[in-house]
């Protein structure tokens, strides 16, 4: 905000001078710079403006603005100085043309990138600060009696996806001293790349599988591995121990306004090997061609994915284009954004629990609803275990705490938090 009251106030002030040596000076390449320079902060205010004016400053864009004004400046006064030899008829149209399509492209731009901004994502970075054990608000389950497990030292270092942060958050606080779990940050929870003290981490599940091969955790909760998280582990030499603790829905959901009423397991497969490419097939009229979302490799939900695809391979994914400075673009593929034409998938507790289905809507499969009840009776087709993973050569401490997770205080933890019990 303070930037944007300086350029407000500075922006005539700026505008003014550029304008008085453009028209007064004797010297072409003065004159040329001041034009210059003027087209360059007029250009970048114009994006601001629009910003404004579309509700979404938080869309801005910087480095990207600051890069194709440049650019695109530096070709207005390429042209410039090309035709300095021409009529000065021939040298206001150029420069007029120049403007009028360099302002458009702004303008079309900046609307385009506040409209993508504006549309809603499912995830969200802020969701594990409501599971913090002690929040005064926590959403964080209790057992209504003392813990039969109790650890007061050398307190094994906890770590996993998202979506099953709170179970084990709730198993920490059963078991491990209040002392331990208060004194942390939860924003220390995701951090993977520097080492910071605390037993509670959720590095996601793609992190917590390379921490748990490092030795960096000692028990991580996850999904089934994916084969290169497999070979991983093989490479390094590193055993590891999965014990069920817990049953979950892998789900697909689309936009609350799609009026589809569900999907078959062969037209999952379809659509994300690009044979179904669009809703009217579907019988979805008015929605245009499916926007497909896809996790990046190594997620606990893009190695379900593959498990359901099986042989049949993945269709290339949605992709965002990035401009990074001068270096060019580049792609990678996109979080899900809830347009009204998108398809995407994660796990039934992370959508209806954590995020609060963000404007999605959960879709059966094979004609069966994604509930608990249907998790627990085997009829919804992709219902799956959920693990807590340890090295073979873990200790004592950490294979009691595993066991415990198993019993009946760690089941009705999870139920309680919301999942499914593990089958006996």
């Amino acid at each position: 905000m303070l930037i944007l009251m300086a350029m407000a106030v500075a922006a005539p002030v700026l505008l003014g001078v550029l304008y008085l040596i453009y028209k007064r000076t004797r010297r072409p390449w003065l004159r040329k710079t001041a034009l210059f320079l003027g087209l360059c902060f007029g250009w970048l205010m114009l994006t601001v403006v629009v910003d404004i004016w579309a509700g979404d400053l938080t869309a801005m864009r910087f480095p990207k603005v600051f890069s194709v004004v440049f650019l695109s400046a530096g070709l207005l006064y390429l042209i410039m100085a090309v035709f300095s030899e021409a009529p000065r008829k021939a040298k206001r149209g150029t420069a007029i043309v120049a403007a009028i399509a360099l302002a458009g492209s702004g303008i079309g731009m900046q609307l385009y990138q506040s409209h993508y901004d504006a549309v809603p994502k499912v995830e969200t970075a802020d969701v594990l600060y409501w599971y913090d054990p002690y929040l005064p608000d926590t959403r964080t389950v209790s057992l209504p009696e003392e813990s039969t497990l109790h650890l007061t030292e050398d307190l094994p270092v906890l770590d996993g996806a998202t979506a099953l942060f709170p179970v084990y958050a709730a198993f920490a606080k059963a078991v491990y001293p209040r002392e331990a779990l208060e004194s942390e940050d939860p924003l220390s929870y995701t951090v993977d790349d520097y080492d910071l003290p605390g037993v509670l981490k959720c590095t996601t599940t793609s992190g917590a599988y390379k921490r748990i091969v490092t030795g960096e955790a000692d028990i991580i909760f996850v999904a089934a591995p994916s084969e290169q998280q497999k070979k991983a582990a093989e490479n390094a030499g590193v055993e590891l121990v999965y014990t069920p603790i817990g049953r979950e829905a892998f789900v697909f959901f689309v936009n609350a306004k799609n009026p589809l009423q569900g999907l078959t397991v062969e037209q999952v497969k379809q659509i994300y090997s690009g044979k179904l490419t669009r809703w009217e097939e579907l019988g979805v009229k008015g929605f245009g061609p499916i926007e497909a979302f896809q996790r990046e490799e190594g997620s606990g939900s893009q190695s379900a994915l593959l498990r359901l695809m099986g042989d049949t391979p993945l269709a290339p994914a949605p992709t965002e284009r990035i401009v990074a400075g001068m270096g060019g673009i580049i792609e990678q593929t996109a979080d899900y954004k809830n347009f009204k034409n998108a398809l995407g998938y994660s796990f039934r507790f992370y959508c209806n629990e954590m995020v609060g289905n963000g404007g999605v809507r959960l879709l059966p499969l094979n004609g069966v609803e994604p509930t608990a009840e249907h998790i627990a009776d085997g009829s919804y087709p992709q219902a799956s275990s959920f693990f807590a993973v340890i090295r073979a050569d873990a200790d004592e401490t950490v294979r009691a705490f595993v066991e415990w997770m198993t019993g009946p205080q760690g089941q009705e933890l999870v139920e309680k938090t919301g999942y499914v019990r593990q089958a006996p």
